[in-house]
């Protein structure tokens, strides 16, 4: 193809109207997120070009579909070119159908995942500042012959593998709520704590997937913050109430954008912080992980079907404030700011019940 034609199907691509036959492309040609906004009234998925350029891919010639959950559920190399050279086109001019991040409100990327699954204590760190802090009587480390015994059927160990076997939980999607809205404080609960963590977008159905395959499976790249109720029940029913400590509403914010995964060559290399109020409390790396992102998908995989948009959370590092001395949680007025690199920024104000129902 010529250098003129190259210019032409810049140009045309902007425009929304076909030209030249496209080049074969392998894989994206230009990073970028994707997310959903509004914009007045008006719902779409959006490109997030740089670090404050929208362009609304239900007004480009792409061929996409109204929610990002569907977009994840027809990805196709196709459409990671289309997007890689609209990213491209757009860095270079910017097209009619964009807006500034500050023009339009970020809402969750997926609302309705049909599951919603989490790590519990994934990070040996983490693990160990919750045993002293009394929350669990162990760490993620072997520590009989019964962890020795994987968990069978579903998760078969190597002889000389050191760790515990995964644990995983459920979050309603009820409590997804979205970069910039609040945390709502339930009544009379007093102990309401952080959790950052990296969360995994399934691309592709997943069942039985060995952790060699696990990556195929994975569309991209989220933050959650796994607010987590660390009062428990006064009357001890059956151990840990999960519903009551983790899915409780506004307790998993989430976004503000994916990354798709062939902008994340390596999810186990990537700093991940927390702050309260502009004060570091959690500055780790998610190469701390007791299981990877890929042994996680894997293992979930082999207790349920995951679907494409289905979220999986990857467990939160040292820094929780049940652990400190004395303890911090979240109070009205609060500022919570979830970091990790590459993938974004994610930020909410935490609010009272009663000061949240009267915005």
């Amino acid at each position: 193809m010529t250098r003129g034609c190259t210019g032409l199907i810049a140009a045309l691509t902007l425009a929304g109207v076909a030209g030249c036959t496209s080049p074969s492309v392998q894989g994206p040609s230009e990073p970028y997120k994707l997310g959903m906004f509004r914009q007045n009234t008006r719902m779409f998925v959006g490109l997030v070009v740089g670090e404050a350029l929208v362009v609304d891919l239900s007004r480009a010639d792409v061929s996409a579909p109204a929610t990002l959950k569907e977009l994840v559920a027809r990805w196709d190399q196709a459409m990671a070119d289309r997007l890689g050279r609209l990213a491209a086109d757009a860095r270079r001019q910017t097209p009619s159908f964009s807006y500034q991040l500050s023009q339009v409100t970020t809402l969750p990327p997926i609302t309705d995942p049909g599951a919603m699954v989490m790590a519990a204590r994934n990070y040996e760190e983490h693990a160990a500042e919750m045993a002293v802090a009394g929350r669990t009587s162990g760490t993620t480390a072997v520590v009989d012959e019964k962890v020795r015994a994987g968990i069978p059927g579903i998760w078969t160990r190597k002889q000389d593998d050191p760790r515990g076997n995964p644990y995983l939980f459920t979050k309603l999607k009820s409590a997804i709520t979205g970069n910039g809205d609040p945390i709502i404080l339930p009544p009379g609960r007093k102990m309401i704590d952080w959790e950052c963590e990296l969360t995994v977008v399934v691309g592709k159905t997943a069942r039985r997937v060995g952790v060699d395959q696990a990556k195929d499976y994975i569309f991209g790249y989220t933050l959650m913050n796994d607010v987590s109720d660390r009062e428990d029940r006064p009357d001890g029913r059956y151990g840990s109430d999960w519903l009551l400590g983790k899915s409780q509403d506004s307790f998993a914010p989430l976004g503000p954008f994916v990354v798709p995964a062939a902008f994340v060559p390596d999810p186990q290399s990537l700093a991940i912080k927390f702050t309260l109020n502009n004060q570091l409390m959690q500055d780790s790396t998610t190469k701390l992980m007791t299981h990877s992102a890929y042994e996680l998908l894997a293992y979930a995989s082999q207790l349920v079907t995951l679907l494409p948009g289905d979220l999986l959370a990857t467990g939160t590092p040292a820094g929780v404030g049940t652990a400190r001395v004395p303890p911090i949680y979240l109070k009205a007025e609060d500022r919570s700011v979830c970091t990790i690199e590459g993938i974004g920024t994610l930020s909410n104000p935490v609010e009272a019940l009663g000061a949240a129902s009267t915005q």
